[in-house]
């Protein structure tokens, strides 16, 4: 028969182990029922689109959504593409990563066998401090759990993520190979830009005018609202990114 220590003991483990279970560290990547810790590039989910979240300590954590490629091995490096959403009315930012990378970026560039990672903006657009150093953390840990060819990282994104991609690639332009900015308004420093640029715009873009671009892909009759009509623009894009990527592995 047990004695009331051994009982008292017994819930004790039972409830630290749950307070250790339902609490996981800093730079950990959480999902509903998975914990994913960074650096551990063994741990492999299954191909399709997954919601995650970047637990960052006492910064906000970072909601994202995350795309693995058919028959991804940890043993084969994949290209990365790093996903920017639109602007979202009132600033909630929940589940705009997955609509922008379910709409548009997946669909134009899944045969590129890329993982792409579409994170939630924390609020504003993505040029302020706080995102700017949230996007980089989330690529730091996507980098240190998956297999990613360092030479094939690609930063796009639609409207405000369009604004995004131009200004992420600016102020980190060592980390990617290409940025492919749709519908969004470059900086002023664009002409003297060595990072390859592939921007898709529409000449009847209401909101932010075409207006002189690196490299345009120029589509017409599409409002700047209709992100799914971009898929075809951004497509386009695929065999570009190979030519580039020939040329950096050459």
């Amino acid at each position: 028969m047990p004695t009331r220590f051994s009982i008292v003991l017994g819930i004790t483990s039972v409830l630290l182990a749950l307070a250790i279970y339902s609490n996981p560290v800093l730079g950990q990547t959480a999902a509903t029922g998975q914990v994913g810790q960074v650096g551990q590039v063994g741990q492999v989910l299954a191909p399709g689109t997954h919601n995650r979240t970047l637990l960052r300590g006492k910064e906000p954590p970072v909601h994202f959504a995350l795309s693995i490629p058919a028959n991804y091995s940890p043993s084969t490096p994949v290209p990365l593409i790093l996903a920017l959403h639109f602007g979202v009315g009132g600033g909630d930012a929940a589940g705009a990563g997955r609509s922008v990378l379910s709409i548009l970026v997946r669909p134009a560039l899944e045969e590129l066998g890329a993982i792409i990672v579409a994170p939630d903006s924390l609020g504003g657009n993505w040029s302020t401090p706080e995102n700017e150093l949230a996007v980089m953390e989330l690529l730091g840990d996507v980098l240190g759990s998956y297999s990613i060819d360092k030479k094939k990282i690609v930063v796009t994104g639609y409207s405000m993520g369009g604004a995004g991609a131009w200004s992420i690639a600016e102020k980190y332009p060592e980390y990617f190979s290409a940025v492919i900015p749709v519908s969004g308004r470059p900086p002023a420093s664009v002409a003297e830009w060595r990072l390859p640029v592939l921007a898709i715009h529409s000449r009847n873009d209401q909101v932010v005018p075409a207006g002189k671009r690196a490299e345009l892909i120029a589509m017409t009759g599409i409002t700047h609202y209709e992100t799914y009509r971009f898929v075809s623009g951004l497509r386009q894009a695929v065999p570009w990114l190979r030519e580039i990527w020939k040329q950096e592995h050459n």
